[in-house]
């Protein structure tokens, strides 16, 4: 029993790294993509993007917010590192859309 458990431990340890990462990846894009819709609204609102945001993301994540004059769209680029300092970080991209509302100034 012993002969076997050592061998397929590392196995083991893999998969539950592999989805561990596969988590944390998903979470942030579900942050992401929270931020994106929250700062498309609120630019479409007449709002500051950049601070409706912030509250979803961690440090280091940037927002991009632009109009047209009919549809605000928000990017949002957030970096994770899955497994923490030991693995190199990934970017995790949103966007959004909203019709901006009637009556702002353009």
């Amino acid at each position: 029993m012993t002969a076997e458990l050592a061998a397929a431990l590392p196995a083991v340890v893999a998969v539950l790294a592999l989805g561990l990462w596969a988590v944390t990846a998903v979470g942030m894009k579900v942050r992401a993509i929270d931020a994106a819709n929250s700062a498309a609204i609120a630019a479409a609102r007449g709002e500051d993007a950049q601070a409706v945001a912030a509250a979803y993301l961690p440090d280091g994540a940037s927002v991009a917010v632009s109009s047209d004059g009919t549809v605000a769209r928000a990017v949002v680029t957030a970096p994770v590192r899955p497994l923490g300092p030991l693995t190199p970080p990934m970017d995790v991209t949103a966007q959004a859309a909203a019709p901006m509302e009637p009556g702002l100034p353009q």
